[in-house]
C-alpha cells in the first residue's frame, strides 16, 4: 500500500467562494467613512429630524421613516455600488479578480448579497431609530409582502444602474456623477416626498421613475394600504437596467 501525497489543489465550492466575497465585499463597504456616511450617518440625521421637526413643515410621521428607509435604499445599492466598483476597476481589482476561479457570475452574485446584507442591515438600525422616535406602522402580512417584493426589485434595478456608470465612466467621473445623482434623487426624485407634494405637471414623470415608485410603496406600506401600480413600474425598470447593465459594464 503506497501513500499519494501529490498535491491536488481545486477551487473551494462555488458556494463558499460566493459568500465568502461577499462577506468581503460588505466588510470593505463597511470600511469606507464616505460609503457608512451614506448608508448610515445621513439617514439617521434626516430621520431625526423630520420625526422631531418635521411636523412644522408638514411631514407626515406615520410615512416619513418610510421615506429615509427608501433614501437608505437607494444610497447603497447605487451610489456605493456605483463609486466602489469604479475604483475597481481603475486599479484592476476586477481584471485579476476574474482571473481566479471566482468567475464573473461569481463577482455579480457576491456584489448584489453584500447590497442585501448592508441593506438588511440598514433597515433594521434605522427601524431601531424610527421605532424609538414612536413610529409604529401596523401592515398585514400581504402589504408586507408587496413591499418586500418591491424592494427587491429596485435593490436590482439601482445595482444594475450602479454597473452601468461604473462600468462606462472613469472612476472620478462615476464618484462626481454618483453623488450628483444621489443629491438630486433625494431632493427632486419623490424619495422623501410624496409624488403628491410636487408640482402636476412634474407627477407623470416622477411616477415612472423607479426611486419614487420605491418610495410611494414604502409610505402606502407604512400608511396600511397597497398600491400595485409602483410594482409594476420596478418590473419594468428591472427587466430595462438589467439590459442595459449587461450591455453596457466592462470588466477593466
Amino acid at each position: 500500500m503506497s501513500l499519494d501525497l501529490s498535491p491536488a489543489a481545486a477551487p473551494a465550492p462555488r458556494a463558499t467562494r460566493i459568500r465568502h466575497h461577499a462577506t468581503l465585499e460588505a466588510s470593505l463597504l463597511l470600511r469606507n467613512g464616505e460609503q457608512l456616511l451614506l448608508a448610515l450617518v445621513i439617514p439617521i440625521g434626516i430621520l431625526v429630524a423630520g420625526q422631531l421637526f418635521g411636523g412644522r413643515v408638514g411631514l407626515d410621521p406615520r410615512t416619513f421613516p418610510a421615506s429615509v428607509l427608501a433614501l437608505a435604499l437607494w444610497s447603497t445599492s447605487f451610489t456605493s455600488l456605483a463609486i466602489t466598483t469604479a475604483f475597481e476597476r481603475r486599479h484592476g481589482v476586477l481584471e485579476r479578480l476574474v482571473a481566479t476561479p471566482l468567475t464573473r457570475g461569481d463577482l455579480v452574485t457576491a456584489k448584489a448579497l453584500a447590497v442585501a446584507a448592508i441593506a438588511a442591515g440598514q433597515v433594521a438600525v434605522l427601524g431601531v431609530v424610527a421605532g424609538a422616535l414612536g413610529w409604529r406602522p401596523t401592515p398585514t402580512v400581504a402589504q408586507t409582502l408587496v413591499l418586500v417584493a418591491a424592494v427587491l426589485l429596485a435593490l436590482t434595478t439601482f445595482a444594475a444602474l450602479a454597473l452601468a456608470m461604473a462600468g462606462r465612466l472613469r472612476a472620478e467621473a462615476t464618484l462626481a456623477a454618483a453623488n450628483l445623482v444621489y443629491l438630486l434623487v433625494a431632493a427632486g426624485g419623490g424619495v422623501l416626498l410624496p409624488v403628491a407634494a410636487y408640482p402636476a405637471a412634474a407627477q407623470p414623470l416622477l411616477h415612472a421613475l423607479p426611486f419614487a415608485a420605491l418610495g410611494q410603496t414604502l409610505r402606502t406600506w407604512a400608511a396600511g394600504g397597497t398600491d400595485p401600480l409602483p410594482l409594476a413600474t420596478l418590473a419594468v425598470w428591472t427587466a430595462a437596467s438589467l439590459f442595459l447593465a449587461r450591455k453596457a459594464f466592462r470588466w477593466m
